[in-house]
């Protein structure tokens, strides 16, 4: 038996491996199989009712000279399809003002912000159709912890909101601190994705009261509501040969990491690459 799955796992290697075209100019080898994504996390460039929102002024010309810095950047991807944190019904208002955009350089004051200033001006440099919107609004309570009285594991719930290089508050003092490229890169390395998924579900699992699981329950709404934009993603027609981009706020970009390194149909790009 043990032999088998040696022989198995041997196979599948093998079978991995002869799927593989290798660059030269890639650090990754690429696999002829999969759909590559290149998944940009950033922040909210525009108001936002997030309770710990990064600084930005839009009407900085010095700021909004850097993103077009970060859009020429991540256009060397040269994506197909690009995806953003709109609900999909919107698709057809998107398209609109995208085009708009694109046409006569008008912004449109619903998609102020990250989607104008990366997700349009990215479009409009690798001449991309359409951009879609992933997007599905779902509600939780964040503040669970606030309303009940938290028998479940308080010692390490307190202790981790207590401790001042964990908390939200002083991560977004940190990239305050930078300008905007370097925050962007601050936000897409791992441990800060691993840290948007612990401080925005993963704590609420240690809230509760005797018996129950209101913390819990209130992740997996988040949990939920990701594995549903992962879904709109899937909806979405695509060729072997197309080449994703996706652009969301951070607490997205990090579960969808999780889905996407492990996906059957798509290859994960490595970010690094594109915010040099």
């Amino acid at each position: 038996m043990r032999n088998t799955l040696l022989t198995t796992a041997f196979l599948g290697l093998t079978l991995i491996g002869l799927g593989q075209d290798v660059k030269e100019d890639s650090p990754v080898p690429r696999d002829s199989r999969k759909i590559q994504v290149l998944n940009l996390a950033t922040f909210h460039m525009r108001p936002t009712p997030d309770e710990n929102s990064v600084e930005f002024d839009n009407s900085d010309k010095e700021a909004l000279m850097e993103t077009r810095q970060i859009s020429r950047l991540v256009a060397k991807f040269k994506p197909t399809v690009i995806c953003v944190e709109i609900e999909p019904s919107e698709n057809d208002k998107l398209n609109r003002a995208y085009n708009k955009f694109v046409t006569d350089s008008i912004s449109d004051s619903s998609y102020a912000g990250e989607i104008s200033l990366l997700a349009f001006e990215i479009g409009r440099l690798c001449k991309v159709d359409s951009i879609y919107g992933i997007n599905h609004k779902m509600n939780y309570d964040y503040n669970i912890n606030d309303k009940i009285t938290n028998t479940l594991d308080p010692i390490t719930f307190d202790a981790y909101n207590e401790n001042p290089l964990l908390s939200a508050p002083n991560k977004v003092a940190q990239l305050n601190d930078m300008n905007t490229l370097n925050k962007l890169r601050t936000i897409n390395e791992e441990d800060f994705l691993d840290f948007l998924i612990i401080e925005n579900a993963d704590m609420l699992t240690h809230v509760g009261t005797e018996n129950n699981f209101e913390g819990a329950d209130e992740a997996a709404k988040f949990y939920k509501r990701n594995l549903r934009m992962y879904s709109n993603l899937n909806r979405i027609l695509m060729k072997k040969d197309d080449r994703v981009l996706i652009i969301m706020g951070g607490s997205h970009t990090a579960f969808f990491r999780e889905f996407l390194k492990r996906s059957p149909k798509y290859q994960l790009v490595d970010i690094d690459e594109y915010l040099k």
